[in-house]
């Protein structure tokens, strides 16, 4: 056994790892390279928990403007105070977004970022036990379409960040006007189910291409401890046509001035 291998081993039964760090292939890297050739300048982030996605974008590499939603209180509380020393980082208000307005009850997970509205299944439980849930509380629920202009202009590039576990399908029901808008989304998606009620990977793939929507990376998540079965992986779209997100900006751009003039 070779000492580099040797020592490699003795690592991994204290669980832990060494190895070469090549930025080109490091998902955050990939992403930020992925973000520079759509000219993505405002990022969506939904589910933010506490700021996970956003610090990895700005350790790729990304500088432009995030905006994040959390429902959880205590996640919205830490996001709040990771955002405070970020000037282009925004922190909605504390809400979940989903196909409706109204309010909605929030199954809080162990390890908060498995929180989710929807019931847990044993599949999830089971392979990562810290995710069952202890708790619940009440938040806003609201509609992508009801606050996309409140946090995005006309024009801007957006990318949409989706970690809403297994509630996916729901909040982009809620888009259906601002999704023309958006140049690239990133979902969490399960190979099978995790939460009663979602849809898994292959019929949202499947969605998102009707939608015009080509797959351009798969980072995988959660794995099964016993089996090693991959559970659940992000999925990264961009659209095939970025022409017609500009068309749609001027289209909406020229109702919003005509809205402004006969106001006038």
């Amino acid at each position: 056994m070779s000492i580099k291998h040797f020592a490699r081993t003795c690592l991994w039964r204290t669980g832990l790892d060494v190895r070469r760090f090549d930025r080109h292939s490091s998902p955050a890297s990939q992403l930020a390279r992925q973000l520079s050739v759509h000219r993505i300048d405002t990022v969506f982030d939904v589910g933010a928990n506490t700021g996970q996605f956003v610090e990895t974008l700005r350790e790729g590499g990304f500088s432009g403007r995030v905006v994040s939603f959390e429902p959880s209180t205590a996640a919205y509380s830490a996001l709040s105070e990771r955002a405070r020393r970020d000037p282009n980082w925004i922190i909605a208000p504390r809400m979940a977004l989903g196909d409706r307005s109204g309010e909605i009850m929030l199954n809080l997970s162990g390890n908060s970022v498995s929180s989710s509205v929807l019931p847990m299944l044993p599949s999830h439980s089971n392979a990562a036990p810290e995710s069952s849930y202890i708790g619940s509380e009440s938040a806003d629920l609201r509609t992508l379409d009801s606050i996309c202009d409140t946090f995005a202009a006309v024009r801007d590039r957006v990318f949409l960040k989706l970690d809403v576990q297994g509630f996916e399908s729901k909040v982009l029901e809620g888009a259906k006007q601002f999704l023309c808008r958006i140049v690239g989304i990133q979902l969490e998606l399960s190979l099978v189910p995790l939460y009663d009620g979602e849809r898994l990977f292959q019929p949202m793939l499947r969605d998102l291409e009707d939608r015009g929507f080509d797959t351009w990376s798969l980072v995988p998540g959660l794995v099964s401890p016993t089996t090693g079965r991959l559970l659940q992986l992000d999925a990264i779209f961009f659209r095939k046509d970025a022409v017609l997100v500009a068309n749609c900006s001027i289209e909406r751009e020229s109702n919003a001035v005509r809205g402004q003039s006969d106001r006038d």
